[in-house]
């Protein structure tokens, strides 16, 4: 059974209140075998110039070099302000985003090249979009929404058992089978969601990618849909890739966390030692500005506050990317690349200030 939508707001709620190299070095990776193996992954936007040749006028860097793994069951929540490329991160390991450079590995085999239409990998792996309200046809019943992947790729063999997948899938999320003949129109923010979710689950996937499931949904019914999804993993052993700017869920959800900046990982770490103690200066800012619950805790912590505005990604700075807005920043940041040094323990951290 599902857990009450009180009890659902509760555990979030418990959780607001807390206080808070090139290839992926083998330290960083989870201890079982990998789902999902992302390897020095690039997607840049070329910007075409102006005059008659219409020469080059440089790429936006969008993603710039990210490596992380994933194990079968758990999730890795992908954390940064908006624009450092997470969701572009996401498509790309799709294959809905052409790759500039890199290698994706999912469940052993590379699909670096395939595309998202007519790769082998395509059943195996699926999306939660971020806007409820956007990703849903206002044309199509729920029936015909949940049920279009069974359709396409010929996992009903008749009639009878196209309709009794469509309920057992509107049962996993939560909602009423009766409910497959109305339109999104008809529900609820956290009840599309659960929709798109049964949508994502018809050709049971090992991984799915969550590109900000609940961001655009009001806190108590966050807290649902982000319950819906614990227990589909607990119950399924599905893998997330949990794209996410609030730390919050993505504390109560991740087994493992990867802070993104301007394109690339500074940062990433088991769940509990990235909270207990960050160790990249942007790390350590954006979990700064958590509130917490306690009104002491809360006077008594310091607020680390970034200056400046992200730099662009079409030219990033030399050096440190950070640097620009690290208030520990040294010399060696502004002119050095540092690379993604393995601390041990699982974790890893792209910081000349660790290296000293």
């Amino acid at each position: 059974m599902l857990s009450s939508e009180t009890s659902a707001a509760t555990n979030l709620a418990a959780h607001r209140a807390t206080p808070a190299t090139a290839a992926e070095p083998a330290g960083v990776r989870p201890p079982a075998g990998d789902l999902l193996r992302v390897e020095d992954l690039k997607v840049h936007f070329p910007l075409p110039g102006s005059g008659l040749l219409r020469r080059s006028a440089g790429a936006v860097k969008a993603v710039d070099g990210v490596s992380f793994s994933l194990a079968p069951g758990q999730t890795l929540g992908l954390v940064g302000e908006s624009g450092c490329g997470k969701s572009t991160t996401g498509l790309a390991v799709l294959r809905m985003q052409p790759l500039t450079g890199g290698r994706i590995v999912f469940e052993g085999e590379d699909i670096s090249t395939q595309q998202a239409r007519t790769g082998t990998f395509r059943r195996r792996m699926q999306m939660v979009y971020q806007d409820p309200y956007g990703s849903l046809n206002p044309r199509m019943t729920v029936r015909n929404l949940v049920g279009e992947p069974l359709q396409v790729h010929g996992m009903a063999s008749n009639k009878s058992e196209y309709q009794d997948r469509i309920a057992a899938l509107l049962k996993t999320v939560g909602l009423l089978p009766d409910m497959a003949d109305r339109y999104p129109h008809e529900f609820s923010g956290g009840q599309r969601q659960r929709i798109g979710i049964a949508r994502a689950l018809a050709l049971e996937p090992s991984l799915i990618i969550c590109d900000e499931p609940v961001s655009a949904l009001d806190v108590s019914i966050q807290a649902q849909v982000v319950n819906v999804l614990q227990e589909l993993q607990e119950r399924l052993g599905l893998g997330y890739l949990f794209i996410a700017h609030d730390l919050a869920v993505v504390r109560h959800l991740s087994h493992r966390v990867a802070v993104m900046y301007l394109g690339r990982i500074v940062e990433i770490a088991a769940r509990d030692d990235l909270y207990r103690e960050p160790l990249h200066p942007y790390t350590q800012a954006l979990l700064s500005a958590v509130p917490v619950a306690d009104p002491v805790v809360e006077r008594a912590r310091k607020r680390i506050v970034v200056q400046g505005e992200v730099p662009s990604a079409l030219k990033p700075p030399p050096g440190c990317r950070f640097h620009t807005r690290c208030p520990l920043a040294i010399a060696r940041c502004r002119s050095e690349d540092p690379p993604l040094l393995d601390m041990g323990g699982g974790r890893a951290v792209a910081c000349h200030l660790q290296a000293a």
